[in-house]
């Protein structure tokens, strides 16, 4: 092998190397050299090693081969199915030419090693002559081409496949100008948003809008990944922001790397990135988009290697090892965030013919099937070694929230015809409405938590999602039930408004009680926060397409002027410590998904009907919406994944 084939193998750093005054121009005594020269200097002496040794083996005239594994040089292939009778003759008397044709084998060898060893040594002296700063650059230099290569080869085109029939894109604009000028005002709060991170976190998973820099957190790991880009993407297309846009998608074209040394949440990564992706492909039909999400999706499958096949909670993208969050029960999974991975898999599968994607949710979903539920509850932690749930705590808010919500959606996005999914979902609604719905004192409905056989009287922000699932899922619910979980999905947005209007900002804590005397109101100050959270406008925006009660819209508008004005700084958008408190501090962060969902759920609250209908889209738990995969206008029983 000669030298040059191993330069993109340079990057590690050696130790320095004196090698005198003459070698190099006076920079200082000891000099390091650049990892090219250390490789150059080892692969010569190597080669020099073996051409030496060469003369002591033993006569290699004897053996039947020369055994350096070159066996296809050294070694005719006989054809036995021709003249086969013949072999052993052939074998006999053939026997002293193929020892002379043996011999001149290993003299070309020999000459080719020698060629080869000093071509090393002349190509070492030239590298010798030249300066540091010059072989630096030529060490980048191959170092971009094998860049390029790898990004050329992880950019092979996907298999076509033809899009679903795309519904309301483009459209929306409400007739009053009242409603208008509202969603008006609403594009225009995205765009201080999205204007601010451009100019002040660009790149970074997020903004701090008071210190005006890039902000991140663990689940995004220790890399600039471009959370607030890609998570903001569908939201600036549906609002006609297409410049913003474009510098966006342009973004991630040249920046967006998932090769690298960082463990990030499998679920946040889910919902967000791909998630986000995919709905910008399947809205703009920029293939980039396609490519990335898939590219991705192949970095998180390594998290699907455990004894039961659920996920871990964190790998590393460039490694592939995984692991579970230290705090969650004995080492458990936790079930929002494997149970939230079917939608975009579904699609991923769709997309690119690849069943692989599809059987792994397929796979939770079955295991699921399988265990024993107390009081037909899912518990929110499993064991993925032992397939053993941890903890007996039931949630329909954090730890638990988007899996019910996902088999719902399940259902939708098959075109109605998952009834699998319909079935869980149905089932484990009864359970919950059972065990965990309850009406306070005061005559709020509520969703409790289930710990230990014990309610407890406590309703998170995330809990508010739930409404607008109970609206969702009314058409099609068991013994004519639509009606029903209308209504609870109507009591549910009014409890969660009522936490909003109980807060002298009027928006609503991180979670609130229903003890005594106390409803709706957070007692601990660790509660007392708000951070820019979307579920309980998720909800209004639901009950509003599903009923058209112009109170949603009012309740929206509300909160709509609430985070303009306390929320609202220079440099972006903060989230508030204290939402009982006249004079709240910031705490200094603005979310992606305020740009993802907080502001796309008002947006579409103050648009008609006609922009993403309902039967046409389904949203993911991060609000990105990807389209009902109609059989009759898809490939989809045709595509492997589905067979």
């Amino acid at each position: 092998m000669s030298a040059p084939a191993l330069l993109p193998l340079a990057g590690r750093r050696l130790p320095a190397l004196n090698l005198g005054a003459s070698s190099f121009p006076h920079h200082r005594a000891t000099l390091r050299l650049s990892e090219k020269f250390i490789l150059l200097l080892i692969l010569s002496a190597f080669i020099t090693l073996c051409f030496g040794a060469f003369f002591f083996l033993p006569d290699s005239s004897k053996h039947k081969r020369f055994d350096l594994g070159l066996e296809d040089v050294l070694i005719p292939h006989v054809d036995t199915s021709k003249g086969g009778k013949h072999l052993g003759s052939f074998l006999i008397h053939g026997q002293g030419h193929d020892e002379h044709r043996h011999r001149e084998e290993e003299e070309r060898l020999r000459i080719k090693i020698r060629a080869d060893h000093e071509k090393a040594l002349e190509e070492a002296k030239e590298k010798l002559k030249k300066s540091r700063d010059e072989i630096q650059a030529e060490i980048q230099t191959e170092k971009n081409k094998v860049v390029q290569e790898l990004k050329k080869k992880d950019s092979k085109p996907l298999p076509p496949v033809p899009l679903p029939n795309l519904v309301g894109i483009n459209s929306g604009e409400p007739a009053d100008p009242d409603i208008r000028e509202k969603r008006n005002k609403i594009k225009e709060m995205m765009k201080h948003a999205w204007d601010n991170y451009r100019q002040y976190g660009w790149g970074h998973n997020e903004l701090k809008p008071i210190a005006r820099k890039g902000h991140s957190t663990n689940i995004f790991g220790n890399s600039q990944m471009g959370a607030t880009i890609v998570d903001a993407l569908d939201t600036l297309y549906i609002m006609g922001l297409r410049d913003e846009f474009r510098e966006g998608q342009e973004w991630i074209d040249k920046n967006l790397d998932f090769s690298v040394n960082s463990e990030v949440s499998v679920f946040e990564v889910n919902i967000r990135f791909i998630g986000g992706l995919l709905a910008a492909y399947y809205l703009s039909g920029q293939e980039v988009f396609k490519i990335k999400a898939v590219q991705l999706a192949g970095k998180l499958l390594p998290a699907f290697n455990t004894p039961t096949g659920i996920p871990w909670a964190m790998v590393n993208l460039k490694s592939g090892v995984g692991r579970n969050w230290g705090w969650a029960s004995a080492g458990s999974s936790i079930l929002a965030e494997f149970g939230t991975l079917h939608m975009e898999f579904v699609h991923l599968s769709y997309l690119t013919g690849d069943p692989v994607y599809y059987n792994k949710v397929m796979h939770i979903r079955k295991l699921l099937q399988k265990m024993d539920r107390p009081n037909g509850l899912y518990p929110n932690y499993l064991n993925p070694r032992t397939g053993r749930w941890g903890q007996h705590h039931t949630s329909v808010g954090g730890l638990g929230d988007s899996f019910y919500e996902y088999l719902l959606k399940a259902w939708l996005m098959s075109d109605k015809t998952d009834t699998e999914a319909r079935k869980m979902y149905d089932d484990a609604i009864e359970a919950i409405e059972k065990h965990l719905i309850r009406k306070s004192n005061g005559g709020l409905t509520f969703i409790g938590e289930w710990k230990n056989g014990h309610l407890e009287r406590k309703m998170g922000h995330l809990t508010c999602f739930a409404g607008g699932m109970f609206a969702l899922g009314a058409d099609g619910s068991r013994d004519d039930k639509a009606g029903h979980y209308l209504q609870l999905g109507a009591e549910i947005a009014h409890t969660c408004h009522e936490s909003y209007d109980r807060t002298t900002l009027k928006l609503g804590p991180e979670a609130f009680k229903f003890d005594g005397g106390v409803e709706a109101v957070a007692v601990r100050q660790n509660e007392k926060y708000y951070i820019l959270r979307p579920e309980v406008i998720e909800t209004y925006w639901y009950m509003w397409r599903f009923t058209h009660d112009p109170k949603y819209r009012q309740w929206g508008w509300e909160a709509t002027q609430a985070i303009d004005k306390y929320c609202r700084v220079s440099g972006g958008f903060s989230g508030v410590k204290d939402v009982y408190s006249s004079s709240p501090t910031y705490d200094d962060v603005q979310q992606s998904f305020f740009l993802a969902e907080t502001l796309k759920y008002l947006y579409l609250l103050f648009s008609n009907d006609d922009l993403l209908p309902l039967d046409n889209w389904v949203f993911n738990t991060e609000a990105h919406p990807l389209p009902v995969l109609h059989l009759a206008n898809t490939t989809l029983s045709g595509n492997p994944a589905y067979r």
